[in-house]
């Protein structure tokens, strides 16, 4: 999180603050990944962040996901997700108050959320 809000704060957003029921979601889809070994953002039982979030009980009128894979080093999966156009708008992305985090055996997972 914080290399997260280090970003936002260069970017002119407000930081983000951790939320326990984004990063119980997180946690799952990284998980979940790793269990299949393979990254992406549809889980094994076709959820998507939103679906996640809200069975997780987080309340959200806007929810976005970055995933990534292939490092344990969070320097390294905050490098790869600002040089990708969609993740790094995710990061940069103003109206997120809210993120959950996750790395199981590699996999990664941030989400963000405005809650409702």
């Amino acid at each position: 999180m914080a290399l997260v809000n280090e970003e936002r704060e260069a970017a002119g957003c407000s930081p983000v603050s951790v939320d326990d029921e984004l990063t119980e979601a997180a946690q799952g889809h990284s998980r979940d990944q790793a269990e299949r070994g393979e990254m992406g953002h549809e889980g094994s039982d076709g959820s998507r962040v939103g679906d996640r979030a809200t069975e997780a009980g987080y309340r959200w009128s806007s929810v976005g996901e970055n995933v990534a894979s292939g490092t344990t080093s969070a320097t390294r999966a905050m490098e790869m997700w600002m040089e990708s156009s969609g993740h790094r708008e995710n990061i940069l992305n103003c109206k997120f108050q809210d993120i959950g985090v996750a790395q199981v055996d590699g996999y990664w997972t941030q989400d963000f959320g405005k809650p409702q």
